[in-house]
């Protein structure tokens, strides 16, 4: 295993963690350069790789929803970080959640034994020099400024970027369970996964009320407030009109009160945090409140009173480049195509998605390695969508996307007047595509098959 490795792979996020998976089942040498803890951010707690800073939960994993197919699509190529994901998974109805602790811990050590990768824990202050080998940049939505700065001045661009929120977390002991409900997400899922807070008429006009006037984090002068649409801050919802948020992340219907028989006329959702059942995530109330403020307004909901919070909601600026103007549809820089981005920075959004472009990338750079030229992943799959999405003009402005049906290439289905059936058939042909896709792009000269994931190694 001597010499020095050909791509270099900068941030060890889920894209990072994903790319150099692919890479080094396949053999080939990797150097992976990760700032923390050397330096670390806002959001970040760990030097763990892989950290999930945000919610808990990779969403739907119901195959008819486009992020449940995408996760079938990864699976179909191996994806390291969705079979860390299900082994760390907690209950969530139709969800996939997980145990981050865990989850982050399994991916760290994983790559940390893997003898093809190189792990250098540093910062990486300006670009790799491509002449080189091969660099992928995935550091994320949180780039530190330095490699921002060295990013923009390589792409003689300026940076595109949004706002996003996480959302507290609490101790179940510090929870008065009398006051709660257990139930799945709007009835999906096979078991009684989230807990509860219901909320009459009353109730939920004064917690509007107050989070409305409650007191905010400001903007600095030199910023505004472009938040992402999928993570909107829980205030900014309720500016939106005094139904939005019984419409949104209190959605009350389908779900009953099992002590009354009735709906009530708003709730709140907690999703289990952890698999010692010890924290709970306030669900969808991402939130840029001070920290008193949170206190004060989440303690006046049923059963809340005497909540302690063990991570309070934030607020954090994320980057992201222009990828259209940038990238092509393997996520290469154009004007030199030995620099790869992959992850948030390219304009996709949510942890599986950043993982997707890192498998991409992983996959068409092992291609590269062994003498061929990349195959492209076919537009009507998940995976083909992501990279269309960063890498086709188009007349409106760019800005970050989750994956869904919408973008998927469905122009060979035909119409339907069911739309779960005309989905399911999407769904149907894009599974068959990218097993096709994989067996070719897979196949490494001399016959031989990527390996598959190993044991863990045993704890010290």
């Amino acid at each position: 295993m001597g010499g020095t490795p050909r791509v270099t792979v900068l941030g060890g996020g889920f894209a990072g963690v994903e790319c150099v998976h692919q890479l080094a089942r396949r053999g080939h040498r990797v150097r992976l350069v990760e700032m923390r803890p050397r330096r670390t951010t806002d959001v970040h707690a760990t030097d763990r790789l892989a950290e999930m800073v945000c919610s808990n939960s990779f969403r739907s994993d119901n195959p008819a929803n486009a992020v449940g197919l995408l996760k079938r699509e990864m699976e179909a190529v191996g994806s390291l970080v969705l079979t860390e994901a299900r082994r760390a998974a907690v209950p969530a109805g139709d969800a996939l959640a997980v145990d981050r602790a865990v989850f982050a811990d399994a991916v760290t050590r994983r790559i940390e034994s893997a003898a093809e990768v190189e792990l250098v824990r540093e910062e990486a202050v300006e670009l790799p020099d491509p002449g080189e080998g091969w660099v992928v940049v995935a550091t994320g939505p949180l780039t530190s400024p330095p490699l921002e700065r060295a990013i923009l001045a390589a792409l003689g661009d300026r940076s595109l970027f949004f706002y996003d929120a996480v959302a507290p977390i609490v101790e179940a002991a510090s929870l008065d369970r009398d006051a709660l409900f257990a139930a799945s997400r709007w009835g999906k899922g096979g078991g009684d996964d989230y807990l509860n807070v219901p909320l009459t008429r009353d109730q939920y006009e004064r917690f509007v009320s107050d989070l409305l006037a409650g007191e905010k984090v400001p903007f600095h002068d030199f910023e505004k407030a472009v938040y992402f649409e999928g993570c909107l801050p829980i205030e900014a919802m309720a500016e939106r009109g005094p139904e939005t948020l019984r419409h949104g992340p209190m959605k009350p219907f389908g779900l009953r009160d099992p002590r009354t028989g009735r709906e009530p006329y708003a709730v709140v959702q907690l999703r289990q945090d952890d698999l010692a059942k010890s924290h709970y995530n306030l669900v969808g109330f991402q939130t840029k409140l001070k920290v008193g403020e949170q206190r004060r307004i989440f303690r006046t909901l049923p059963g809340l009173a005497n909540a302690e919070f063990v991570r309070y909601g934030l607020l954090h600026r994320n980057t992201f480049l222009n990828g259209p103007a940038h990238l092509d549809g393997l996520f290469r820089w154009r004007r030199d195509p030995r620099l790869f981005f992959a992850g948030q920075i390219t304009g996709v959004e949510g942890y599986l998605e950043s993982a997707a472009t890192g498998l991409l990338v992983g996959v068409a750079l092992a291609q590269l390695l062994e003498g061929r030229e990349p195959l492209p992943v076919p537009p009507s799959t998940a995976l083909g969508a992501l990279a269309r999405h960063v890498s086709e003009p188009r007349e409106q402005a760019f800005l970050p996307m989750n994956v869904t049906f919408g973008m998927i290439d469905d122009s060979a289905v035909p119409p339907h007047r069911d739309r779960a059936v005309r989905r399911a058939e999407i769904a149907r042909r894009a599974r068959e595509a990218v097993t096709a896709w994989a067996a070719a792009a897979l196949a490494p000269p001399g016959g031989r098959t990527p390996r598959a994931l190993p044991p863990l190694p045993a704890d010290p």
